[in-house]
C-alpha cells in the first residue's frame, strides 16, 4: 500500500526515530545545499557522505554506481615497477607479429583476429611484465584465462622469448600437419603452453570462480598450498552478457575468494557493434558486481583527461561523461574535433567555457587514444590494488579502443571483429607510429615481414629476466605425471559378489563403491564428490557426517537435523562439493578438480553425480571444456533412462545423453546393468585415467534408480565388460531345430530382455541369448579405430564383430534410450540387425507404463523377436499377430 501522496513506504519507515527534530534539520540541509549549489552538489555530498560512511565502517548499503571516472587517481598511484619505455618497445614488436601473423595467415583464407589483442595489449603486458607467476617458482603459479580472441597476442609474445619461432606463426590456424597453432587456447591442441580453453564464451569466466574457490579447497583440505596462486581472468563486456559469465559472482563474494580478479576489457565494442548502444556497459558491470559484493576498479581515462578533470569545477564534466551512451562515443573516436566540440562540450554551457581553454590536440589526444587500459601506469595501479585487495574479489573495468594502433581503418569500427588483415601501406603506418626499425625493403615481396630484435637484445632479455623474477614462462602448462596406486581390491570385491535377494538400484551401488573407495589409505583423500543439490537423491547423504560437505567458514549454525546419524555437516576440510542448484557450477567444480594434475601437480579423483537429464543436454559445451583442458574423472548420470524415473515426465526422463556423449571423442560411456559392472568399469577407469599410461580420457556412466537384485558376477566376463559386450545368459534351446536370436540389452533394459527370454522359450518355443552391452559407443569407437586401420593396410576384425560371430539367428537391440544409440554399432553386426528404444518425448506414469506406451517391455521385445523371426521364415507369420493379441499390445 502506499501513503495519501502515493509514496511507496520504505524499511526506514518500519524503524522508530530517536531524534525527529535531528532528522528534520539533515533533510532541511540537503534542501537548503540543492537550493543554493544546485542538485549536482547536494547529490555529490551525498555520495560522498555515504563513501566516508563506508570507509568508517558503518553498516550502511553500498553504491551500486560510482561517477564515470577512475578509482584511483593519478595522484595515488603506486611507482612503476619497471622500464616503461622497455616494455613499450615490447609491446610494439608484440603489436606488430600478432597482427602480421594473422594478416599472412589471412592470405590463406584461415582467418584470425586481430582487434581485440590491439585493444588490450597493455592489459597483458603489465601482467606478464609484474603479476603473472609462472610455474617454476613456488607453488603452481597463477592461472590464466586468456580471452579467446586475443591469442595471436600470446603467439607473438612467444615468439619474442624464444618459445615460438616464425614457421609456427606461419602455422597459424594450420593445424593438420602436426606442428600448427590452434586458432585459440585449446589445451588439447597445445598442452605446453595453454591451460584453459575460454573462446566458448561464458565459460571462462565460470570456470576462473571455481578454479579459485578449488584452489582453496586444496588449500583448506591440506593436500596443497595454493597461497600463492591467483586467478586471472580476460573478458570482453561483450561476453559478460553470456548468462554464465555472471552466474557465480555471489559465491565468490560469498567465499570471499580475493585470489581472483576479472580483467573486463571495455572496449564498448561486440563482435557486430556496440555493446550497449544506448546505455553505458561499464555502469552496468559495476552495479552487477558491487551488488555482488565484488571490488571494483575502475581504469578508463589516460593521464591526457587529468587536465579536463582539474577544469571541470562545476562537475559538468562528469556529468556529461556519464550521459553519453556507449554507441555515441565510439562515434567521437571517429570524427573530427569540430564534431566533438559541438556535440559533447556544446551540451552544457559549462562544458562550453571548458573546451574553449583547450587545443585542438587535447581533445582529439582525449578522444582519439587516451584510455586508461592504453597507458601501463594506469593497469600496473589496477593491478596492484587488486592483489593487495583482502576479503573479496576484484574486477577491473579498464577501457579501451578496439583496433588501437591499427589505424583509422581498424579503430572503433564496428566491423573491426570481422577484419582479418592489414595492408602493406597499414603496416607502414603502423610501423611509424609504434617506432619500429622495419624497412621499407622488408616488404619488397608483398609479404608483410615478421619483427624481432634480436635473441640478445635489450627487450628480449628484459622480458625473460622479468619473466625469471616471476618464475618463468606463462601462459604455461606442466603436467607431473605420478600415477596413483591402485585402491584394494577390497571395494570392487563387495559388488563383484553381488547383493543376494536384496535389492539395490546401480545409482546406490555406485555411492557405495565410492564411499568404499574414499576410505582407501592411498588415494580416499584424493576422491572429490560433487553433487548439485541432489545428494539425498542419490543416496549420498551417508557421506555427510563423514566426509564433510566443504564450506570456507565451516558450520556456523547448529543443523536441524544434528541428533540424527546423517546429519548435515559442513566443514572447512570438507571432501563433498554440494554446489546448490547449478549444474554449470558442478560441471566448473568437475574440471577443476579434473585437470588438478596439470595445474597444481596433484592428481585428484572428481566425481560428479546429477540427474541424467540435466548433464549433456543442459552443460554439454562444458563437456567439451571439460575434453579440451584434458580433465579425467567419472561423469555420473543418476536416474538415468527415459522410462526408469517413475512420475517426473518429461523434463526428467532423459533418452538422449548416450547419444550427445557420443559426440565427444574423450568421453568413454558405459551404461552398465549391474553392480558388479560398475565395479569393473570403474576399476579399469581409474587404471586407464591414473595409472602410469594414463590417458587424456574421462568416463561417463548411467546409473538407474530401479531397485533390483544384484547377481554376483559370472567368471571370465571382465575384458567383455571392459570392451562393451559380453554373453549374459544363454539361452536353453528346447530342440536342435528352435529357432534361435540374439537379444543386447544395457543398463535396465537387460532385465526386459531376461524377462522376454522366459516368455520367448515358454510361450513359441523360441530360443534367445541374453548379451549386456555395457557400451555401444566403446564398441563403436573401437570398430571405427579398426576401419582406420583398414585404410592403412592393417585388417583388423571389430570386436563386436567377433563377439557376435557365429551366433545364431538375428540380433535385436533394447535399451532405455533412443534407438539411435544402439543402432550404433549395427553396420559392424553380420547378423540381421534390429532395435527397440524409446524416441520421442518422456512423459509421466508408472515404470510398466510407460515401458509399454514406448514398446519396451518384455512383451513388446517377444513381438519384436517374433516379427524378426518371421521375415525369416523361421517363425509363422501368424505368431507375430497372436503375441501381440495375447499380450494385449
Amino acid at each position: 500500500m502506499t501513503d495519501p501522496v502515493g509514496k511507496l513506504p520504505s524499511e526506514l519507515d518500519q524503524l522508530p526515530d530517536r531524534d525527529p527534530e535531528e532528522t528534520a534539520e539533515w533533510a532541511a540541509s540537503l534542501d537548503a545545499v540543492t537550493r543554493a549549489a544546485g542538485p549536482h552538489r547536494a547529490a555529490y555530498l551525498m555520495r560522498r557522505s555515504l563513501q566516508h560512511a563506508e570507509g568508517a565502517g558503518l553498516a550502511l548499503p553500498k553504491l551500486l554506481e560510482t561517477d564515470y571516472v577512475n578509482s584511483i587517481p593519478t595522484a595515488a598511484e603506486p611507482a612503476f615497477d619497471g622500464d616503461l619505455e622497455m616494455e613499450s618497445k615490447i609491446t610494439a614488436w608484440n603489436r606488430w607479429n600478432a597482427a602480421a601473423m594473422v594478416t599472412r595467415g589471412a592470405k590463406l583464407g584461415v582467418g584470425g583476429h586481430i582487434a581485440t589483442f590491439a585493444s588490450a595489449a597493455w592489459l597483458y603486458e603489465t601482467g606478464f611484465n609484474h603479476f603473472f607467476r609462472g610455474k617454476e617458482g613456488d607453488g603452481s603459479g597463477d592461472q590464466l584465462y586468456i580471452q579467446g580472441h586475443a591469442s595471436p597476442g600470446i603467439y607473438a609474445r612467444a615468439f619474442l622469448d624464444g618459445r615460438l619461432g616464425e614457421q609456427q606463426l606461419d602455422n597459424f590456424r594450420q593445424e593438420a600437419g602436426g606442428d600448427g597453432l590452434p586458432s585459440y587456447p585449446h589445451p588439447r591442441r597445445l598442452p605446453w603452453l595453454w591451460e584453459f580453453p575460454t573462446v566458448s564464451m561464458g565459460l571462462g569466466p565460470l570456470s576462473a570462480i571455481y578454479q579459485a574457490r578449488f584452489n582453496r579447497y586444496l588449500a583448506n583440505r591440506n593436500i596443497k598450498d595454493t597461497s600463492n596462486s591467483h586467478v586471472w581472468a580476460f573478458l570482453g563486456d561483450g561476453e559478460m552478457d553470456e548468462p554464465e559469465s555472471t552466474a557465480a559472482l555471489a559465491l565468490a563474494a560469498r567465499e570471499q575468494l580475493d585470489n581472483l580478479t576479472f580483467v573486463i576489457n571495455c572496449n564498448l565494442q561486440r563482435l557486430d557493434g556496440p555493446v550497449r548502444a544506448n546505455f553505458r556497459v561499464v555502469q552496468e558491470l559495476e552495479g552487477a558486481f558491487r551488488g555482488a559484493g565484488w571490488n571494483v576498479i575502475k581504469t578508463l581515462w589516460g593521464n591526457a583527461w587529468d587536465e579536463l578533470f582539474q577544469l571541470d569545477t562545476t562537475g559538468a564534466l562528469v556529468r556529461r561523461l556519464r550521459q553519453v551512451p556507449d554507441a555515441q562515443f565510439q562515434t567521437y573516436a571517429t570524427r573530427d574535433v569540430a564534431y566533438i566540440r559541438e556535440h559533447f562540450f556544446g551540451a552544457e554551457p559549462a562544458l562550453a567555457e571548458m573546451a574553449k581553454l583547450l587545443t585542438d590536440a587535447k581533445i582529439a589526444e582525449c578522444f582519439y587514444t587516451s584510455r586508461g587500459g592504453h597507458e601501463a601506469r594506469k593497469v600496473y595501479a589496477a593491478y596492484r590494488a587488486a592483489v593487495e585487495h583482502k576479503g573479496a574479489p576484484t574486477v577491473i573495468l579498464a577501457q579501451t579502443v578496439k583496433g588501437y594502433t591499427l589505424g583509422k581503418g581498424f579503430e572503433s569500427k564496428n566491423a573491426n571483429h570481422q577484419m582479418k588483415k592489414l595492408s602493406i601501406d597499414e603496416f607502414k603506418g603502423m610501423r611509424e607510429l609504434l617506432g619500429l626499425p622495419i624497412p621499407d625493403s622488408a616488404f619488397a615481396d608483398g609479404q608483410v615481414p615478421y619483427g624481432h630484435p634480436g635473441a640478445d637484445s635489450p627487450e628480449v632479455r628484459y622480458l625473460q629476466e622479468r619473466r625469471a623474477a616471476l618464475g618463468g614462462p606463462a601462459p604455461a602448462r606442466r603436467v607431473h605425471a605420478v600415477a596413483l596406486p591402485q585402491p584394494e581390491e577390497r571395494a570392487f570385491a563387495a559388488l563383484k559378489k553381488g547383493s543376494g535377494k536384496q535389492e539395490m538400484a546401480t545409482t546406490m551401488a555406485f555411492v557405495r563403491l565410492v564411499k568404499d573407495l574414499m576410505r582407501d589409505k592411498e588415494t580416499g583423500r584424493r576422491w572429490v564428490p560433487i553433487v548439485p543439490d541432489e545428494a539425498r537423491t542419490f543416496g549420498m547423504e551417508s557421506l555427510f557426517p563423514s566426509a564433510g560437505i566443504y564450506s570456507p567458514l565451516g558450520q556456523t549454525y547448529e543443523p536441524v537435523d544434528r541428533d540424527q546419524l546423517m546429519y548435515y555437516k559442513e566443514a572447512k576440510d570438507g571432501q563433498i562439493l554440494n554446489e546448490g542448484i547449478t549444474e554449470a557450477g558442478a560441471m566448473a567444480d568437475f574440471i577443476a578438480a579434473s585437470t588438478s594434475y596439470a595445474t597444481h601437480g596433484e592428481t585428484m579423483i572428481p566425481f560428479y553425480i546429477f540427474y541424467s537429464m540435466f548433464g549433456w543436454q543442459r552443460t554439454g559445451d562444458q563437456m567439451w571444456q571439460l575434453a579440451d583442458q584434458l580433465g579425467k574423472g567419472f561423469i555420473v548420470g543418476a536416474t538415468a533412462g527415459r522410462t526408469t524415473l517413475t512420475g517426473e515426465g518429461l523434463q526428467h526422463a532423459d533418452g538422449h545423453s548416450h547419444l550427445i556423449a557420443a559426440t565427444n571423442p574423450a568421453s568413454l560411456n558405459y551404461d552398465p546393468a549391474f553392480a558388479y559392472e560398475i565395479a569393473v568399469i570403474v576399476k579399469d577407469g581409474l587404471r586407464r585415467m591414473y595409472g602410469p599410461e594414463a590417458e587424456n580420457v574421462f568416463y561417463y556412466l548411467t546409473v538407474y534408480n530401479e531397485p533390483k537384485p544384484q547377481p554376483a558376477m559370472p567368471e571370465g566376463v571382465e575384458d567383455g565388460i571392459v570392451k562393451g559386450l559380453y554373453r549374459f545368459k544363454e539361452g536353453t534351446p528346447a530342440s536342435a531345430e528352435a529357432p534361435r536370436l540374439q537379444l543386447l540389452a544395457s543398463g535396465t533394459a537387460i532385465h526386459w530382455a531376461l524377462e522376454a527370454q522366459e516368455l520367448l522359450a515358454a510361450d513359441w518355443g523360441v530360443t534367445a541369448d541374453v548379451w549386456s552391452a555395457t557400451s555401444w559407443g566403446e564398441l563403436r569407437r573401437e570398430a571405427l579405430e579398426c576401419d582406420e586401420a583398414l585404410l592403412r593396410g592393417e585388417q583388423r576384425v571389430p570386436y563386436v564383430t567377433q563377439a557376435l560371430s557365429g551366433a545364431p539367428g538375428p540380433v535385436l537391440a533394447v535399451s532405455d534410450w533412443m534407438r539411435q544409440v544402439p543402432d550404433q554399432i549395427s553396420q559392424w553386426v553380420e547378423q540381421d540387425w534390429s532395435s527397440l528404444g524409446t524416441d520421442g518425448f518422456g512423459l509421466s506414469d508408472t515404470r510398466d507404463a510407460a515401458r509399454r506406451h514406448f514398446g519396451v517391455d518384455a512383451p513388446s521385445i517377444v513381438v519384436a523377436a517374433l516379427a524378426q523371426l518371421a521375415r525369416r521364415g523361421e517363425v509363422p507369420a501368424s505368431a507375430v499377430k497372436e503375441a501381440r493379441e495375447k499380450y494385449g499390445l
